[in-house]
């Protein structure tokens, strides 16, 4: 087991609050230092937040556990320093094939236009993820990362919350003006508010198996629907980096879960789907139920949830990592802004508008997908049936094969900070829509749009007449093409529909807040007050 992968072990550190016996106030404290909360304290440290991270152990997660990452999650992580390491060692891909026992029926394709900087998808083992963010916080001195620290309470008063912290020296006690709970699908701090989560769990199982091998599959995502060689199932095989493959097989209801982790289990499936000549070694296994599930509110008080405390999703289709680092892209800034005592604690409040939104349109693919790939009554294994075969030859029925809907980002289309269209536009960048990079040139060298979004309003001009607009701490940076980019390939332009005079201001969560066809400072204002709650008059 884990041949390949030798696992840190981070030192406890008694903190000075432990010994000098005082309650100290933080700004934010995260709880949780998996991919969620290690996100969180690299954003809210860049955007200029002391953060403490508590966390109950002392190494990173055990096993490969997620392995697809995505392109939105990984431009955040570019933004925060971390991604091209991700990226060197994982395993870019873009091509799906979906087949129906042994014949390929559909294939996709997840980014099939040129010019973009990130892969469409890459696949990491969890471990590495984690490894490389904890490096970033620990060079980090706005980050206080605190190993074996387990909150085992938390009260609230109206400006603070209060938690009482377990070490292997005794319990302390700290306050904190915002919680950021990233502790997982079995939070311990969504129980402590006595938040509800609600929504439904699938009856049905799936193993993972993680093996070693040397073979000649590509770097693609295979799913099979009832193969030859696991009747009446379905099955997935994923490259991840180091020579590590991900298997997943569907096992059913009836199954039981310790005895298909066992290796004698296990091993006769592999050969089943390899070939009885394939050499391998088991490296990690484990068995799920999944859930399609949310909390009521992603805010209770002072406590903020994101990722699995806030949401469950089935891993069909890589929502769920993938989810919760756009749940810190949204509220990192918004925070900070709060903190700051720039915005009002309403702004906050559109975190839960907006990832609520994503979370049920996130929730809504997932059951169908789940719906899909284990059918649960004769009409929907009719359909099922129907779909695939009618797959075969006629091309209508392939996109209706759903084998996970892959993650992609969900528009805030109905978001109350957005400053609704003026004009004709085309293409994708509706208000609420995260933004398109595309490459540029900047002062004689090649480089990308996203790059040149940093942590403040952006007013995006690809027209000369724009100047700078007056909104306090939130007046925007200016961005115009031709003067401070060149858009030499045309991309920016035809994805931004950037007509002369095209005018966009991005949030900076690299969002589009409002766009205009010719520049106006007053309507620039009053967007950047609607985006921020009402924080600019």
């Amino acid at each position: 087991m884990f041949k390949t992968y030798s696992y840190p072990e981070f030192a406890y550190v008694q903190s000075r609050e432990q010994t000098s016996g005082q309650v100290k106030r933080h700004s934010v404290v995260v709880v949780g230092a998996g991919p969620i909360g290690l996100t969180a304290a690299l954003d809210f440290a860049q955007r200029g937040l002391d953060v403490v991270v508590l966390d109950d152990n002392n190494t990173v997660s055990i096993g490969s556990r997620a392995v697809c990452y995505a392109k939105r999650p990984l431009e955040i992580w570019d933004r925060l320093g971390v991604a091209k390491q991700m990226i060197d060692k994982g395993v870019g891909w873009k091509i799906g094939r979906v087949f129906f026992r042994d014949q390929e029926v559909y294939q996709f394709d997840l980014l099939p236009e040129d010019g973009h900087k990130i892969p469409a998808f890459i696949n990491l083992q969890q471990y590495y993820l984690e490894e490389y963010m904890v490096t970033a916080c620990e060079a980090n001195p706005r980050i206080d990362l605190r190993w074996k620290h387990k909150v085992v309470s938390l009260s609230q008063k109206e400006d603070h919350a209060r938690l009482a912290v377990e070490t292997p020296d005794g319990i302390f006690n700290m306050e904190a003006d915002w919680v950021v709970a990233c502790d997982g699908a079995n939070s311990d701090i969504r129980k402590m508010v006595g938040a509800d989560f609600t929504g439904q769990f699938f009856q049905d199982r799936f193993l993972i198996a993680d093996i070693v091998m040397k073979a000649g599959f590509p770097a693609e995502r295979w799913f099979w629907f009832d193969p030859d060689f696991h009747r009446g199932q379905s099955a997935l095989l994923h490259r991840q980096s180091d020579d590590v493959w991900r298997l997943d097989f569907q096992l059913g209801w009836d199954s039981d879960p310790e005895e298909e982790k066992k290796p004698e289990r296990i091993i006769p499936r592999v050969k089943a789907m390899l070939g009885e000549d394939v050499e391998f070694e088991l490296e990690w296994a484990s068995v799920y139920q999944f859930a399609c599930r949310r909390i009521d509110k992603f805010r209770h008080g002072r406590v903020i949830f994101a990722g699995d405390a806030a949401h469950q999703v089935s891993p069909f289709g890589a929502r769920g990592a993938n989810t919760g680092v756009q749940d810190i892209d949204n509220v990192g800034w918004k925070l900070a802004a709060v903190v700051r005592g720039e915005a009002p604690v309403a702004l906050i409040d559109s975190y839960d508008t907006e990832r609520a939104f994503a979370a049920d349109d996130n929730l809504l693919n997932s059951a169908r997908s789940t719906d899909f790939i284990t059918p649960k009554n004769a009409a929907s294994r009719r359909f099922r049936k129907a779909v695939l075969t009618l797959s075969k030859t006629h091309p209508f029925a392939r996109p209706l094969v759903n084998s996970g809907r892959l993650s992609t980002p969900t528009p805030y289309q109905h978001s109350p900070l957005n400053t609704p269209d003026e004009g004709t536009w085309h293409g994708r960048m509706l208000p609420g829509t995260c933004a398109a990079d595309a490459p540029i040139r900047v002062g004689g060298k090649d480089g990308w749009l996203l790059g040149l979004l940093g942590e403040r309003f952006t007013l995006l001009s690809f027209g000369t007449k724009v100047a700078p607009v007056d909104a306090g701490p939130f007046s925007p940076n200016l961005l115009v093409a031709g003067k401070d980019f060149h858009d030499t390939l045309g991309h920016a332009t035809e994805r931004y529909d950037g007509k002369e005079g095209a005018v966009y201001l991005i949030r900076p969560d690299q969002h589009v807040a409002a766009r205009w066809r010719t520049f106006d400072a007053e309507k620039v204002r009053t967007a950047i007050g609607r985006a921020t709650a009402g924080a600019v008059k």
